[in-house]
């Protein structure tokens, strides 16, 4: 089951960390290269305090984004702000969150977010999240996936592994940690690849993050997955 209330807590908390972080830097590092290829720092704090208004649209049964188009070029627009201007930005989308997340509301009903995928309102608070801790990572200034929580972590692999389940593209695999967790994941039929790791590791590979130089296959390739 997922509990929006304490969802919405780590959203608040996960968002003052990176507030924080975020406020150490000057107008010449936002504009310095994200670790995503293509962003800047600006461009990862922009698409943060769009994406908080576009899931006050979905919990509103409001489409996300007017389109994929309009998304980018927000996005491309409110990139090369100031720093006092983008933290105000991220601050103020996330209290409008909080707030539209915070009315009584259904928390069982569906809700339609981008590209026809639906999911319940629910998890929405767990999306949110999603975001924020994993862009923070994506900043590139200090916050490693080794710094995120430990049950965010097993929840978003879980997450992540859900996603993959069944993919035809995908073979099947077992995913390892090293603390003992598991997840399986890709294809139902066949013998899983068995791909082990510590679990910043197999989330930085499921998430994109990560190549998968540090997990072990034992001799088996990879597998490749899917852009997410």
């Amino acid at each position: 089951m997922n509990d929006h209330v304490r969802d919405l807590a780590s959203v608040r908390e996960a968002t003052d960390r990176l507030l924080a972080a975020t406020g150490k830097l000057d107008n010449a590092a936002v504009a310095q290269p994200s670790l995503l290829p293509g962003w800047t720092r600006g461009h990862v704090l922009a698409h943060l305090a769009r994406n908080a208004d576009a899931l006050v649209n979905v919990l509103s049964g409001l489409p996300m984004y007017a389109s994929a188009e309009v998304r980018d070029a927000d996005i491309e627009r409110d990139a090369p702000r100031p720093l006092a201007v983008q933290l105000d930005d991220v601050r103020d989308s996330a209290a409008r969150f909080q707030e539209t997340a915070a009315a009584p509301a259904d928390w069982n009903r569906t809700v339609a977010l981008r590209n026809g995928v639906t999911d319940s309102a629910s998890r929405i608070p767990f999306r949110r999240l999603v975001e924020v801790e994993l862009h923070h990572v994506d900043l590139g200034i200090g916050y490693e996936l080794e710094d995120l929580p430990e049950d965010f972590t097993g929840r978003e692999i879980a997450f992540l592994a859900d996603r993959f389940a069944g993919n035809p593209d995908v073979p099947a695999t077992l995913l390892t940690a090293t603390d003992g967790q598991q997840w399986r994941t890709g294809r139902a039929e066949g013998d899983p690849v068995t791909v082990a790791g510590s679990a910043p590791d197999l989330l930085g590979w499921l998430a994109g993050r990560r190549d998968g130089a540090g997990l072990e296959t034992a001799g088996a390739p990879l597998p490749v997955l899917p852009p997410l």
